[in-house]
């Protein structure tokens, strides 16, 4: 039996894979003609952050097996695949760098970073006490692979962190206790997946949940907050954010959002530092060592064996 043929997007998938043994990874033009490659293809490995357009892709794979993706996300992909055909996110890639940028967007609305660049911007000596993250007590909301490393990274900073996942286990509460759970924390951190249990999960009653000044961090993707409601409570500076992720992203240039006191924004850019590639890839190669051994992938979002 031959190599598992793997279609990589570009030449360092196919040098990051090229010791797996079982596998040959062949690069192609995601906007272009596929290679020959393509009719005996059993895995695809699409763009990172590819849109709902790259599902096209599987229907000229004849023998597609599995989409092993290089992101943690994988709402474009689930439901829409060719029967048969199984899903792999990236699940442990992208959870250090996210982390990090949590922790930097906490400290930086609790020690007031933004005003005091906008002041430094106007050459004005901005002198004023401000909040601290230490002795904070963190909910966060997800309990994978995100919330780990958050948990470990906000360790040094002597806050008190309760996890919230889907169901109750050892050291997590369940979804269904997060009403209740709200009230008693001065951050909420949302790094769930999107899928159709949690979308809209932060709506106008989540929201009144949180107490007066409380920081709500969107980790997560847009849709998993409800906008309007989102921006009605951040609009009227009840509630302080931090969101990596917008609906709809981009967000409008004259979108409320932007304009809201205590919040900070960034273009969706919490996994994107210098060596996202290369871990991605040793997530993948993890992924496809596994398929090549008869195993199933341990990343499996779904199973189309």
């Amino acid at each position: 039996m031959g190599d598992i043929v793997v279609l990589v997007p570009n030449e360092e998938g196919t040098a990051a894979l090229a010791d797996v043994p079982g596998i040959t990874a062949v690069a192609y033009d995601p906007g272009g003609e596929l290679p020959a490659a393509a009719e005996s293809a059993q895995v695809l490995v699409p763009p990172f952050l590819a849109s709902r357009e790259a599902v096209a892709l599987t229907r000229k794979l004849p023998e597609l097996r599995l989409v092993q993706l290089l992101t943690a996300g994988a709402e474009n992909w689930v439901g829409r695949l060719p029967d048969g055909v199984a899903l792999s996110d990236c699940r442990g890639a992208h959870g250090g760098a996210t982390a990090e940028w949590i922790v930097a967007g906490l400290l930086a609305v609790f020690r007031h970073l933004p005003r005091f660049v906008r002041a430094q911007d106007e050459a004005r000596w901005d002198y004023h006490s401000t909040d601290e993250l230490a002795g904070k007590r963190v909910l966060i909301v997800g309990a994978g692979d995100v919330a780990e490393n958050t948990e470990h990274r906000l360790a040094p900073f002597d806050v008190e962190v309760t996890l919230v996942g889907r169901r109750a286990r050892n050291r997590v509460h369940g979804i269904d206790e997060v009403l209740d759970l709200l009230p008693h924390h001065d951050v909420c951190v949302v790094v769930v997946p999107l899928t159709d249990e949690t979308r809209g999960l932060v709506n106008a009653e989540f929201l009144a949940a949180m107490p007066d000044g409380a920081v709500l961090v969107n980790a997560a993707r847009g849709p998993v907050a409800d906008t309007d409601a989102l921006t009605a409570e951040l609009t009227s500076g009840r509630l302080r954010g931090v969101l990596d992720v917008t609906e709809p992203e981009p967000l409008p240039a004259d979108h409320p959002l932007w304009t809201a006191p205590g919040l900070l924004i960034t273009p969706h850019v919490g996994g994107s530092v210098p060596r996202w590639l290369p871990r991605a890839y040793e997530v993948v190669a993890e992924q496809l060592g596994a398929l090549a051994r008869g195993e199933r992938p341990p990343n499996l979002v779904e199973d189309g064996y």
